[in-house]
């Protein structure tokens, strides 16, 4: 569980200074340079560089590995970096832990509220890890509670609420100490649709109020709807960098031709496709056409007499940016 270091009140209420940029550039909240974390033989994070300027949305896009919840631990200050420089509202998370842990909030991949306790107590307890008085809580909780859509819940055990709702709790809990920046590890994992789409919501409204987000995912929708702007992320190493809109532009076409032949056809249906489109992309399951015009790049397909049992176009994806860039899938 991550759990803030107990800090005072007046470090709640300081205000790390922030080095001025020349002209009206933004302020970074996060820099980092040459990041690198390694366990033994193993190297998570492999001498990664970014920078994030306040109220942004950023995103840590990869599969499963690729060293995301790593670097989140990092910024966090509860894991200590192998090397590389990392600064956090212009001080080291490392020698000024409870400095930096006052103005985040953190929301774990996997949820950790206390389940025996009461829904608004989950609240109240939590930030008294930060030393706040509960003058300031009760009516703290009451206003999370209702931005998180829980107030009709506040005296419900936890362990009576649905997936959504303690996801939507968890968020609640991170905001208790107002923080500026909201680290979200896998934040939807687990949800349906519609607790997706209500906590992506909640989470819009954040950034409106100028909270910076930081935001794990391996859901290409996700990272597309939130994320201003995204590193992809693999073995440790940044593969790309920019806007999920910039990023498609780059590595991928407007749209894409998916068709499936079969199993053991797809594997070799390849030479009968070659020049339909700008590229082919052979997966286990499925036969990928990136091309400029779905629809007529499954026309050339029919005229060369294919049949595939299913064809789909689609507009591109952040997925088709990561199999550009690494031969799979998000989620292998």
């Amino acid at each position: 569980m991550w759990v803030p270091e107990l800090v005072s009140n007046e470090e709640l209420s300081s205000k790390p200074s922030r080095s001025k940029t020349q002209g009206d550039q933004m302020q970074y909240v996060i820099t980092a340079k040459d990041l690198t974390k390694t366990y033994g033989d193993v190297t998570a994070v492999d001498g990664i560089s970014f920078s994030v300027p306040a109220g942004e949305a950023f995103g840590l896009l990869g599969p499963n590995g690729a060293g995301k919840s790593t670097t989140m631990k990092m910024i966090g200050g509860v894991s200590q970096r192998t090397s590389g420089s990392l600064s956090i509202m212009g001080l080291d998370p490392e020698s000024h832990g409870p400095e930096v842990r006052a103005h985040l909030g953190v929301v774990p991949q996997q949820d950790n509220l206390d389940e025996e306790l009461k829904v608004r107590d989950n609240l109240l307890v939590y930030g008294r890890y930060f030393g706040l008085p509960m003058s300031y809580l009760r009516p703290k909780a009451d206003e999370l509670l209702e931005f998180a859509q829980l107030t009709d819940k506040a005296k419900s055990k936890v362990d009576a609420l649905s997936g959504g709702m303690k996801r939507r709790l968890t968020i609640a809990r991170s905001l208790i100490n107002e923080p500026r920046i909201l680290l979200l590890d896998e934040p939807t994992t687990g949800l349906d649709p519609q607790a997706r789409h209500i906590l992506w919501d909640r989470l819009f409204r954040l950034k409106e109020q100028g909270v910076t987000l930081i935001l794990t995912t391996h859901y290409m929708d996700e990272a597309e709807q939130l994320c201003d702007r995204l590193i992809v992320v693999d073995k440790g190493r940044i593969m790309a960098e920019g806007s999920p809109a910039s990023l498609i532009r780059e590595y991928s076409t407007r749209e894409v031709l998916e068709l499936r032949f079969g199993s053991e056809r797809n594997a070799t249906i390849g030479a009968e496709l070659e020049g339909i489109g700008e590229r082919l992309e052979t997966l286990p399951d499925r036969v990928l056409i990136y091309a400029h015009d779905g629809e007529a790049a499954l026309e050339q397909v029919s005229a060369r007499g294919l049949r595939p049992v299913t064809s789909l176009v689609r507009r591109s994806s952040l997925e088709d940016v990561f199999l550009r860039l690494t031969g799979r899938s998000l989620v292998d």
